[in-house]
């Protein structure tokens, strides 16, 4: 099985997402040793901003393009081939001010290609082409949430993630991180035992 790993904190080492992205890791690697394991830490090489010179390039026809403007369709595509080719798909998220880092929007931002991981149907319809995903979404957030009109960013990312055609997503969520040893320990052990269980074959 081909995983793909998306790391998407600016905390490095000291993440609790990244903790728990890499305790997933291990877990894939023990149960699949012969399955491969593709990380993309969107922190520590980050994508370029989805500007309008980004966009553009994306944009134009190929014939038109400059080098630069080639540089960035070569990055996207290798992304989308990245991400077509993974059987399964996690997604380490830290949750900043309500949203979720810059870095990872990025990266939806130039994976997010009409025509290529998404169409419309002649009736309109939105159809996503990335399709036969597991996808494991591992949240860590400082409070509580998860299931109220605070969570702002699980909704969006089920939207997103459907939009491209994977719909078979499973939050897996540590939160109140910020609330003391105890909350914080107690919410690592339960993602922990999640991930365990999710991935046990």
């Amino acid at each position: 099985m081909n995983t793909l790993v998306l790391l998407s904190s600016i905390l490095g080492d000291a993440s609790r997402s990244n903790h728990l992205a890499q305790h997933a890791i291990a877990r894939v690697k023990a149960t699949d040793p012969t399955g491969t394991v593709t990380i993309r830490d969107l922190a520590a090489e980050p994508l370029p901003y989805f500007d309008a010179a980004t966009a553009g390039s994306l944009f134009t026809p190929a014939e038109s393009r400059t080098a630069a403007q080639q540089a960035v369709v070569d990055l996207s595509d290798t992304l989308v081939a990245e991400l077509q080719a993974a059987d399964r798909v996690i997604i380490a998220v830290p949750v900043y001010n309500f949203g979720i880092p810059a870095q990872l929007k990025s990266y939806f931002d130039l994976v997010a290609r009409a025509g290529i991981t998404f169409r419309y149907t002649a009736e309109g319809k939105p159809e996503g082409l990335v399709t036969g995903k597991d996808v494991i979404v591992i949240i860590a957030r400082g409070g509580v949430a998860l299931g109220t009109p605070m969570d702002t960013i699980t909704p969006y990312l089920q939207t997103f993630l459907g939009f491209l055609g994977m719909t078979q997503v499973t939050v897996v969520a540590a939160e109140g991180v910020k609330m003391g040893e105890a909350a914080l320990n107690q919410a690592l052990q339960g993602a922990r035992a999640d991930l365990e269980r999710l991935l046990a074959a």
